[in-house]
């Protein structure tokens, strides 16, 4: 019996089960810190220490130890145990009983949504990376980032579960994803993939616009052509072309609902039909719009036409202006001085003239103006210079002779009578004895008694109105007027008032001479150029 006792007593211990006692939390969440321990029951010198997982050995020391899960994961989830190896009096060794660790998820993988699966371009988008943590976990902080076909968006990891995106475009569609994890320690998790398809809308409504407005330049002047669509996403193409050309006149390419194009001088050539091109993938859109240059007038020139060598007092002149260069309709006035004659509107080339009749007065500077709204110009000063006509101061004398002359007419017409009266009231008596000689052809007999010696036939009266020469004038006999011609040929004479009256007989052949008595009835008037 007492050699039975010491054979036990002695023996070897081998992989005792209750020998170690395996130490270990009874509750663990992703990215806790796991420590494992392992007691031996009986004390003495330990050679070996182990520790395994789902019987793989994890970890193996000579002395006393510990073994530590610094982040606990879920591939960390499994059956634990321990072994003990020692010696007191002998050599033994013992292993504990299976522990199973279970290591439960921090937050579930988060959930990526979006605000549209199929949003239109141009429009915004929010992206939401949506996960939750146990209420024992719940001030732990959380990070979050999105990607879309393997690159991050926007700032990077970020405590938002939100991304906004201002504006997607067509080449913003893909597969996208959200990631979040904690920030110590760190448990990372990814949401499953989304596909967005971005919607592209074809341009519309497209118009070509200038400035200024109305299509209408100024010669010199910047025009704009601004092309611009009502709707239409992504980036637009936009193009302007000339009618008469097929290369464009210039292109660009962006993410706007207008584009424009400068021209910065414009010319005369450039006027004609002009048409934009808007192109966003989809089938093109024109606009077209027609160009009209305005020229402004040049300065204009003045020409006075004149029917001969010079101007002359009664001719009628044209004052013409014309410019070389401006747009119709175009307004010409006319000066004299700074005094307008007059105006007139061509609607087309060739000018304007002005009839102007001339008398002496119209020698003056002269000049012209043209206005086509845009710019008005004076023309140079032309002086015209006007002539009187040949004989015009020869008609001025015998304007001013004749007026003396009728002065005189008139002032015997109305001393006349008085002097018949005179005659009448002093002399009646002597009118009884004054004969009547015979009548002759052409001749009209008086009416009036008359006092004189002798008295003729009356003669006709003779009035001519030409240029007066001097010419002596004696009543024959016969009666019939002589005249005395001093040295000239027939020339033309003015006569007023002349009477012939029948002589007597001893003063027959006397020329010159008035009769000698004082009642003499021949009045006649002789006229000299000066």
């Amino acid at each position: 019996m007492l050699l039975w006792s010491l054979l036990v007593i002695f023996a070897p211990v081998s992989e005792q089960s209750d020998g170690a006692n395996l130490l270990a939390p009874s509750s663990v969440l992703e990215g806790d810190s796991v420590v494992l321990k392992c007691q031996a029951k009986w004390t003495g010198i330990i050679k070996t220490m182990s520790y395994y997982k789902d019987g793989r050995q994890l970890f193996l020391s000579d002395k006393v130890s510990t073994f530590s899960i610094q982040s606990a994961a879920f591939n960390d989830s499994g059956q634990y145990h321990c072994a003990i190896s020692g010696k007191l009096l002998w050599n033994w060794e013992t292993t504990s009983k299976a522990v199973k660790l279970k290591v439960q998820e921090l937050f579930p993988p988060p959930v990526l949504t979006a605000s549209s699966s199929q949003p239109t371009e141009g429009t915004p988008v929010t992206l939401t990376c949506e996960t939750w943590l146990p209420p024992e976990k719940s001030g732990t902080e959380l990070q979050f980032c999105f990607f879309r076909e393997g690159q991050g968006l926007g700032p990077g990891w970020s405590k938002s579960p939100e991304l906004h995106i201002p504006t997607i475009w067509s080449q913003d569609s893909g597969s996208y994803w959200c990631e979040a994890q904690t920030v110590t320690p760190r448990v990372k998790k990814q949401s499953l993939k989304s596909q967005i398809h971005v919607q592209r809308v074809p341009v519309a409504n497209v118009s070509l616009e200038t400035q200024p407005p109305g299509g209408q330049v100024i010669e010199g002047e910047k025009l704009v052509l601004l092309c611009s669509v009502s709707e239409g996403t992504g980036n637009i193409t936009f193009s302007w072309h000339r009618e008469t050309t097929e290369t464009s006149l210039g292109n660009k390419t962006q993410r706007s609902l207008s584009a424009e194009l400068e021209i910065l001088a414009v010319k005369d050539s450039d006027a004609g039909k002009y048409y934009c091109r808007a192109d966003n993938g989809y089938q093109p859109v024109l606009s077209e719009v027609n160009i009209t240059v305005r020229i402004p007038v040049s300065r204009p020139a003045l020409t006075i036409r004149v029917s001969g060598a010079q101007a002359v007092v009664g001719d009628v002149v044209e004052l013409h202006c014309e410019v070389q260069r401006g747009t119709h309709p175009i307004l010409y006035q006319f000066y004299q001085k700074d005094v307008i004659l007059g105006n007139s509107s061509a609607s087309f080339g060739g000018g304007a003239s002005f009839n102007l009749s001339l008398t002496s007065e119209h020698s003056e500077n002269y000049s012209c103006e043209a206005d086509n709204g845009l710019r008005a110009q004076r023309s140079q000063v032309v002086t015209l210079n006007v002539t009187g006509p040949e004989g015009y101061r020869k008609d001025l004398v015998i304007a001013g002779t004749l007026g003396g002359l009728f002065g005189v007419l008139g002032f015997v017409a109305v001393a006349l009578p008085f002097y018949y009266w005179y005659q009448e009231t002093s002399g009646g008596s002597s009118a009884s004895n004054v004969p009547r000689g015979p009548s002759s052809s052409g001749s009209q007999e008086s009416t009036h008694s008359s006092p004189l010696p002798a008295v003729g036939e009356l003669q006709p009266l003779y009035a001519n109105c030409e240029t007066i020469y001097s010419n002596t004038l004696t009543v024959t006999e016969k009666g019939q007027p002589d005249y005395a011609n001093d040295g000239a040929a027939d020339k033309d004479v003015v006569y007023s008032q002349v009477w012939s009256i029948q002589q007597t007989e001893g003063a027959a052949n006397t020329r010159g001479t008035f009769p000698e008595t004082k009642d003499s009835s021949v009045t006649y008037a002789n006229v000299r150029k000066t």
